[in-house]
C-alpha cells in the first residue's frame, strides 16, 4: 500500500505515515512527561525552592489550569488556521516554557511559566490525534492511533519513574530540559515531512468569549480554595481577596454555561448532553478523573516527605497500576461488544473506589529492608491498593472513551471526545485544588491539636502553625528545637507525621467516595447499549470542532 505517492515501508503506513506518527508521539510524549514525570519530583522541589504546600499545588495546577481551560480553543484554532501550524506553535511555546521552568530560581517564576506551559500544552495536546484522522485513511487511522496510543502510553509509564530518578540525582530540572530535544526532533519531521490540514466547514468566527469566560472561572475557584486553605477557614471565608475570587470563579462558570446556549460558534456545544449516556460519560470522568488527579499529588508527598520513600521508589510505586492498566484496557474494549459498556462502568469505579480505601489503611510504615528499589513493607501497604487501581482502571477507560464516541451521531464524534478530554482535564485542577484547601485546613487544625499536651508557648505554636502550610514538609521550628530536649523535639516531628498521614487518609476517602459517586452516575445514566437517537440532535447546528 502506497500512501500518498510514498515509499511502500514494511509497517504498512508508508514513508509520510511513519513520520506523521514520529512527529505526533515526540510531540505527545512531551505533554505526558510534564505531568507523570513531575509528581515524585515536588518533594524535591519543594526543598530545593522553599515552598509552601500552596505553592505546590500551584506548581502542579497552573498547567492543567491553562490546558483545562483552552485545550477546545487549541483544537479550534488547528481546524480553522492549519492543523500543522497550531501545533507547531503549540510545540514552540511548550519547549521554550519547559526551558524556562528548568532554569526557574524561585518558585514564583517557575509557576508563572508552568502557565505558559499550559498554553502551549493547549495549542498541542489536541493536534497529534487531529494530524493522525487527517492524514490516515478509514483503513489505517485505527492502526494508526493505536500505535500513537501504545507509545504515549509507555511515556505515561516510564514518566513517575524518571521524574523520581532524577529527583533523587538532585537533576530534578530535567525533568523540564527533556523536552527541548523531543520538541526539536518533532519540529524537524513537521517541517520536512508533515502535510498540512485544516477544516474547511469549520465554523468562521471563535468562541474567545466563552474561553475567557471558562479560564476566569476556573482561576478563580481553583484560587480560592487554596488560597482560603492556606490561611484557614475562618480568614479565608471573611476575607473578601480569598473569597470573592471564589464566588466569581463559581459566578464565571455559570456565565460560561450560559453564553455557550446561545453562541452560533460555542465551544462546547450543549446539545450533545441531551444524550443520557454522553452526560452520564462526562459526570464519571468529573468525579472519577478528579479523584485520582487529586490522590497522584497527594501520593508521592506522603510516600518520599512521610514514609521516607526515595524519589525512585515513589515513581515506581506506581508501575503496577500503569501495567495492569495497560494488560486490561484491550480486553476490556473488547468486553464493550459483549456487555456493553454499563457493567464495566459501574464495577470499575467501585474497584477503584476500595482501592482509595485501602490507600487509607497504612500508618507510618518500617522502610528499612529494601527489595530492590522498593522498602519490603510497601508489598502489604501501598501496593495492594494500587493494583486495585490497575484492575479497577483497567475496567473504566476503553469503555469510557468508547462511551463518549459511541453516545453521539458520528459527525459529533469529535466534538464528544474534544468535551470529555477537556472534563478530564479540568476536574483534575479542580479537584486537586478543592482537596488541596481541604488538606491545608485539616492538618493545620490537626498538628495544632496533636501538640496540645506538649505545653508550647504561644510564639513555638504560632512558628509551628506557619510551618504547617508546607504540609509534609513542614519542620519542626527552631523556638520548639531550642524549648524543649530532643525528646520533646521528636515528639513534635512525630505529630507532624501523624497529622499528615491523617490528612492524607482523609483525602483517600474522600476519593472513594466521588469514586463510588462515579459508579452510581454510570447506573443512573449510562444506557446498556450505544444507540445513539440521532432526533436528540436533529436541530443541532453545524458540528463543533472541537
Amino acid at each position: 500500500m502506497s500512501v500518498d505517492g510514498q515509499t511502500e515501508t514494511p509497517s504498512g503506513f508508508g514513508a509520510t505515515g511513519i513520520w506523521v506518527l514520529f512527529a505526533t508521539i515526540s510531540a505527545s510524549s512531551m505533554a505526558f512527561i510534564a505531568q507523570g514525570a513531575l509528581n515524585p519530583a515536588l518533594p524535591t522541589i519543594q526543598e530545593n525552592l522553599e515552598a509552601s504546600g500552596a505553592d505546590i499545588l500551584w506548581i502542579v495546577n497552573a498547567y492543567q489550569l491553562m490546558l483545562g481551560a483552552l485545550i477546545l480553543v487549541g483544537g479550534s484554532l488547528g481546524d480553522h488556521y492549519g492543523r500543522k501550524r497550531v501545533y507547531m506553535i503549540g510545540i514552540v511555546i511548550f519547549a521554550l516554557a519547559s526551558l524556562a521552568c528548568g532554569l526557574a530560581p524561585t518558585t514564583e517564576t517557575l509557576i508563572l511559566f508552568r502557565i505558559v506551559q499550559g498554553l502551549g500544552g493547549a495549542l498541542m495536546v489536541p493536534g497529534s490525534l487531529a494530524i493522525i484522522s487527517a492524514y490516515f485513511d478509514d483503513k489505517m487511522r485505527g492502526r494508526a492511533i493505536g500505535t500513537w496510543s501504545s507509545f504515549t502510553t509507555m511515556t505515561s509509564v516510564l514518566g513517575p519513574t524518571l521524574g523520581g530518578a532524577l529527583a533523587d540525582a538532585g537533576l530534578w530540572r530535567l525533568v523540564f530540559f527533556i523536552n527541548i530535544p523531543l520538541a526539536i526532533v518533532a519540529l524537524y519531521a513537521l517541517i520536512t515531512h508533515v502535510p498540512e490540514s485544516k477544516d474547511d466547514e469549520a465554523p468562521k468566527e471563535l468562541d474567545y468569549f466563552g474561553a475567557l469566560l471558562v479560564t476566569l472561572g476556573l482561576a478563580g475557584i481553583v484560587y480560592g480554595f487554596t488560597e482560603i486553605g492556606r490561611v484557614g477557614v475562618a480568614d479565608g471565608l471573611t476575607n473578601i481577596a480569598y473569597i470573592g475570587p471564589l464566588i466569581g470563579g463559581f459566578i464565571g462558570m455559570g456565565l460560561f454555561v450560559w453564553w455557550e446556549t446561545r453562541s452560533d460558534h460555542p465551544l462546547i456545544n450543549l446539545k450533545l448532553f441531551r444524550s443520557r449516556t454522553f452526560s452520564g460519560a462526562n459526570l464519571l470522568t468529573l468525579l472519577l478523573y478528579g479523584a485520582l488527579g487529586g490522590a497522584l499529588f497527594f501520593l508521592p508527598l506522603n510516600l518520599i516527605q512521610i514514609q521516607g520513600y526515595s524519589a525512585i521508589a515513589a515513581g515506581l510505586a506506581t508501575l503496577p497500576f500503569s501495567i495492569i492498566l495497560i494488560i486490561m484496557s484491550p480486553w476490556a474494549g473488547g468486553l464493550v461488544d459483549r456487555v456493553g459498556p454499563r457493567p464495566p462502568l459501574i464495577i470499575g469505579p467501585i474497584i477503584v473506589g476500595f482501592a482509595f480505601t485501602a490507600l487509607a489503611i497504612p500508618s507510618m510504615v518500617d522502610t528499612e529492608n529494601l527489595l530492590l528499589f522498593f522498602p519490603v513493607s510497601y508489598f502489604v501497604t501501598f501496593f495492594p491498593g494500587l493494583l486495585l487501581f490497575g484492575v479497577g482502571m483497567g475496567l473504566v477507560v476503553a469503555p469510557l472513551t468508547t462511551s463518549v464516541m459511541g453516545s453521539v451521531p458520528q459527525h459529533n464524534a469529535g466534538a464528544a471526545s474534544g468535551v470529555n478530554n477537556a472534563v478530564s482535564r479540568a476536574s483534575g485542577v479542580l479537584v486537586t485544588a478543592i482537596l488541596g484547601g481541604i488538606a491545608l485546613v485539616f492538618f493545620t487544625s490537626g498538628l495544632l491539636t496533636n501538640v496540645d499536651d506538649l505545653n508550647l508557648r504561644s510564639d513555638s505554636e504560632t512558628a509551628l502553625e506557619s510551618q504547617a502550610e508546607n504540609l509534609a514538609a513542614a519542620r519542626v521550628p527552631y523556638e520548639i528545637s531550642q524549648q524543649f530536649s530532643l525528646v520533646k523535639t521528636f515528639e513534635v516531628r512525630r505529630a507532624i507525621e501523624d497529622s499528615f498521614v491523617d490528612t492524607f487518609r482523609l483525602i483517600m476517602i474522600i476519593a472513594a467516595v466521588m469514586s463510588f459517586a462515579s459508579a452510581l452516575m454510570a447506573y443512573l445514566l449510562i444506557e446498556e447499549r450505544l444507540n445513539p437517537d440521532e432526533s436528540l440532535f436533529a436541530d443541532q447546528s453545524a458540528p463543533s470542532t472541537a
